[in-house]
């Protein structure tokens, strides 16, 4: 098989959560650690960092990488989900997996005689750790699929572990309270392991407290960190998200890394080229002003919000696609009340419908466009947009992904 056959093989042979949404969740850790004793990946002398959280943890773990890669480590990195290629999820000093290694494991997994039947999330973790043992990494970040106690990377042992904030999201799975939500976050805080939590709440504060002190792990709260400098503009959720992982480099600093505060400002400025980061308050222009962000939930939205006060435009307008599990008319109110909406489907099963996106637009009183697809939307956005207004690209990592895929197709650097 060749790449790109090894990798649709593995979205049909599995279910995944990229794919098919909820039904793909494996709520147990017997499979990924029978998985592991069938392909004896002896990950115990591996040193973890783990990072839980509803949002931001994906933005922690490539800033940590990155910071770690400028202090001199060999760093593992696993994170999901990816935007372009697959192999973005697994990469060592930001060096994707190499495309022969996923096409020899993929073989490897097609002649297996599973007892289980695993979850593509699953394959892909034992995949990704046993890449991280044949390259010697000294240091592994790894950001949590869903949720954090039951969740395929909760069989390791890290010597840090950080959970970055707690909202509603994905409460099918997870439950409808952010007490419920944040239980399953702190199942990977483990015993006499430091933890790091990333916003005081007082809701979930006590879940925390409760699950640090039974299992007595040094508890450490972000907000209690202060630094006389930063890299990003006060007021954005990417000063907030530094902030946090300051905090995490100074937690990981009492465990004898010594990263300098130099170390952590290269580590920021540098992550695109140390880790391929992208999609976070990416700006793609300046006149207009636009920027593409993964903001997939109210959370999220609601923290770009903050952000975009920050600059000075005349008319909002957004490039919004979701998944079919998302409440948007709640998230859409979260826009400023004159926002002029471009909404799209994207190419993945999941994706709200072109009849659903109308019907939606019937119900609600906003500025509301649709299009068939992304490149329609963006192409709409150029003839539209003055150069004194902001353009947002937001929703789901799906619609990112078609966004991205869209521009290099034309050659446009991405």
């Amino acid at each position: 098989m060749t790449y790109a056959e090894s990798v649709d093989w593995l979205f049909s042979q599995f279910p995944a959560y990229q794919k098919v949404g909820a039904s793909a969740y494996k709520p147990d850790l017997d499979n990924v650690l029978a998985l592991c004793d069938y392909y004896k990946v002896d990950y115990s002398h591996l040193n973890f960092i783990h990072i839980a959280g509803t949002n931001g943890k994906g933005s922690a773990a490539n800033y940590l990488a990155s910071i770690l890669q400028e202090n001199g480590q060999n760093t593992g990195l696993f994170t999901s989900p990816h935007i372009l290629d697959f192999r973005e999820r697994i990469r060592v000093n930001g060096i994707m997996i190499p495309e022969e290694k996923v096409i020899a494991f993929c073989e490897r997994v097609r002649q297996s005689d599973f007892t289980v039947m695993p979850s593509f999330f699953e394959i892909t973790w034992i995949l990704a750790l046993q890449h991280f043992l044949d390259e010697n990494c000294e240091i592994c970040v790894i950001e949590t699929g869903l949720g954090g106690r039951l969740d395929a990377t909760n069989i390791i042992t890290p010597i840090l572990s950080y959970i970055s904030n707690i909202g509603l999201d994905h409460t099918a799975i997870l439950g409808n309270t952010v007490e419920k939500i944040a239980a399953e976050k702190a199942g990977i805080i483990k015993a006499n392991v430091p933890v790091l939590i990333g916003e005081y709440n007082p809701k979930t504060q006590p879940v925390f407290e409760d699950k640090a002190n039974e299992v007595n792990a040094p508890l450490f709260w972000s907000d209690d960190f202060h630094f006389d400098s930063y890299i990003f503009p006060e007021g954005t959720y990417l000063r907030k998200n530094e902030h946090k992982v300051r905090s995490l480099v100074q937690v990981l600093n009492t465990l004898n890394f010594l990263i300098s505060h130099e170390e952590c400002d290269r580590g920021f400025l540098n992550v695109a080229r140390n880790t391929g980061f992208r999609g976070r308050f990416q700006q793609l222009s300046q006149k207009p002003l636009s920027f593409i962000d993964a903001a997939h939930n109210a959370d999220g939205v609601a923290q770009l919000m903050l952000s975009i006060r920050q600059y000075s435009y005349k008319q909002l307008h957004v490039i919004y696609g979701a998944t079919n599990d998302k409440d948007v008319s709640s998230i859409l109110k979260l826009f400023p009340e004159n926002t002029h909406f471009y909404l799209c489907p994207f190419n993945n099963m999941r994706s709200l419908s072109l009849d659903e996106l109308y019907k939606l637009k019937e119900q609600l009183p906003y500025n509301i466009r649709i299009f068939n697809k992304i490149e329609e939307a963006s192409n709409f956005a150029q003839e539209t947009v003055n150069e004194n207004d902001m353009l947002l690209i937001t929703g789901s990592f799906f619609l990112l992904s078609d966004f991205f895929e869209f521009f290099s197709k034309k050659g446009l650097p991405d």
